[in-house]
């Protein structure tokens, strides 16, 4: 009972705090409604000045310096590589469009990890004459490719100058890395910038890549890395870095867009909030600004990097930039102790099956036997300390028949015969409690494995998103508006695991919350497993599908029945020494016992 107790604490735990995010976007979502009221109300007057910035002219009385960026045209140079094409733009010399060619979107398109149907734009502020001028605003030169002889390529950007200054912007594409090189090459710094300050700001809009837009604006978050610690923001819209600042990522579900600074931000801050329109692809909109101190002398190069790609472990390891694969969630916050678990069991144990097996749902079921191989000592214990209770059974019922209503004399006796008998009666829920974080460990790795997704298996399509065989248009609150059929096995198989589980250990049947377990903890399963990744809900119907197996097996042809009555007999006949805590409790129940008997009189 106590077993039972506590695995359903954990998990109502692990359930609030990981749908908290869902109740947020909820309450962001009405509050989102009301502002719409408020806005369209405006509407008319903010569109007749768009209409008249249009029409407007810009007339620059000074066309010396980089006054000449203020006006011009725009004009696009594609660069490709083996993973990625990049659309970079003069306007602020920067990318403006980058699109992976080995991942498809929801709509069976290219994923654009940058995509130029939303705003984006890195910027910082120079000096220009007597005014300040943002990056992102200004015309560079038309934008020079040069190939080299690594088989990298170089984009190079200048802002027209005539005034002793010169700015470039240079970027340098590799042929099979999503990271990219970006140099500020600077001279005459002090004309430039005002106190030899850099101001950077960063905006950017992550749009959809997942079938499901609000499952994936609920899994977009901000990563950091602040002074060498790792540390990220999900329910919170801000965030306020008072140390030098690393890196900061814009992660969706299994993308991520990450700003470096490889001499570090001196501090900063980021605001986002997440797009609440469920008719829109847009995921969130980040404002990100940076301050750091460029540096002494005329000249300066400013290095930062940008990482357009996959949240893939193994390509995010790879990366010559500490922490950022820290980025997937394979356990953090209060969960980050499975993070170990994912790191050096699962996922070693995932790869090793892909290199061989082109299926995925095989290679799930194969991780699933090994993992019930590696945790085989903790059922069999399991299982052990259950057929000494059954054998245990027939004795605690009559002594509760010989007690009669005396609970404190039964709770005596029953301690007793548990001594006697060498029996510890916790034994059979501790293993499983024990089990408990592979449970937390698979929920994060299959949520985020970014290998699972588009990968069909059976009726499944996508291995990571929810399995529906039955849509109804309308949802049911906590399950959803669709019916999981992994979903419906793997609780389905729960509960057969509890019946027989129940049936063997023979409980207490004047026990109500005893008698009605095997139904609780199966229908709150059903709800649960609905809306998970029907990669994890298969894990689970081939776990427990190996349970029911190994019940069978252990309980009827390995554990013998006589054997465990003959060395409980053999345990009552050795001679015992009650433990301490054991000796204080019988006597605080004997004195229990005899306040009782004093009130009674009385």
């Amino acid at each position: 009972m106590i077993g039972f107790v506590l695995m359903g604490i954990l998990l109502f735990l692990y359930l609030f705090i990981s749908t908290k995010n869902s109740q947020d976007y909820e309450k962001q979502k009405k509050h989102y409604d009301d502002s719409v009221k408020l806005v369209r109300a405006h509407q008319d007057s903010i569109a007749r000045l768009q209409d008249t910035a249009k029409n407007k002219v810009y007339v620059v009385a000074d066309t010396t310096g980089v006054h000449k960026a203020m006006v011009g045209s725009e004009q696009l140079l594609t660069v490709r590589n083996n993973v990625m094409t990049i659309v970079f733009t003069n306007k602020g010399g920067q990318p403006k469009e980058v699109e992976l060619v080995k991942f498809q979107s929801y709509d069976k398109t290219p994923v654009k990890v940058l995509n130029p149907a939303s705003e984006n734009h890195f910027s910082y502020a120079i000096n220009a004459g007597n005014q300040s001028a943002q990056i992102a605003d200004l015309f560079f030169n038309a934008g020079k490719l040069t190939k080299n002889a690594d088989g990298s390529q170089t984009v190079e950007f200048s802002l027209p100058a005539s005034g002793g200054e010169s700015l470039v912007h240079q970027f340098t594409i590799r042929p099979d890395d999503y990271m990219i090189d970006w140099n500020v090459k600077v001279e005459n710094t002090s004309q430039l910038f005002a106190g030899g300050n850099l101001n950077f700001n960063w905006h950017y809009e992550p749009m959809r890549a997942q079938q499901t837009a609000s499952y994936e604006k609920r899994q977009t978050n901000i990563s950091y890395y602040q002074d060498n610690n790792f540390d990220y923001i999900s329910r919170k819209t801000e965030a306020d870095f008072n140390k030098s600042v690393q890196w900061l990522a814009v992660s969706q579900q299994f993308f991520n867009t990450t700003l470096v600074a490889k001499n570090n931000f001196s501090s900063g801050s980021v605001k986002w909030a997440r797009e609440l329109s469920d008719s829109s692809n847009l995921l969130a909109k980040v404002d990100a600004g940076f301050q750091s101190k460029l540096p002494s002398g005329n000249a300066a190069v400013i290095p930062f990097q940008v990482y357009y790609g996959p949240n893939n472990y193994t390509v995010l390891k790879n990366e010559p930039v500490e922490g950022m694969a820290k980025i997937i969630d394979l356990g953090r916050g209060f969960y980050s102790f499975v993070r170990p678990i994912n790191v050096y069991l699962v996922m070693p144990v995932f790869d090793f099956f892909k290199k061989f097996i082109a299926s995925y749902g095989i290679v799930i079921m194969l991780l699933t036997i090994v993992i019930r191989v590696v945790t085989s000592p903790l059922v069999y214990s399991s299982y052990l300390s259950g057929a000494k209770m059954k054998a245990l059974r027939p004795e605690i019922d009559e002594m509760k028949k010989r007690v009669g209503d005396d609970q404190q004399r039964a709770s005596m006796e029953q301690m007793k015969l548990f001594r006697e008998a060498g029996v510890n009666p916790l034994g059979g829920c501790i293993p499983a409690l024990l089990q408990i974080p592979i449970f937390f460990a698979l929920y994060s790795f299959f949520n985020s494995t970014i290998e699972l997704r588009n990968q069909s298996f059976l009726w499944a399509k996508d291995l990571s998103a929810f399995d529906s065989i039955l849509s109804y248009g309308f949802n049911i609150p906590l399950y959803g508006d669709h019916v999981s059929l992994f979903g419906l096995l793997a609780s389905a198989t729960n509960f057969i695991i509890s019946l027989y589980g129940m049936s063997m250990t023979t409980p207490d049947q004047n026990n109500p919350a005893m008698k009605y377990m095997p139904y609780i903890m199966p229908i709150m399963f059903l709800f649960f497993f609905n809306n998970l990744p029907s990669a994890l809900t298969w894990y689970y119907t081939v776990s427990n599908i190996i349970t029911l197996a190994l019940q069978f097996v252990i309980q009827n042809y390995i554990i013998d029945h006589d054997k465990i009555l003959a060395k409980l007999q053999a345990n009552r006949n050795k001679p015992k020494s009650k433990p301490k805590w054991q000796e204080r409790f019988e006597q605080m129940q004997e004195s229990q016992k005899k306040l009782d008997q004093m009130k009674n009189k009385k």
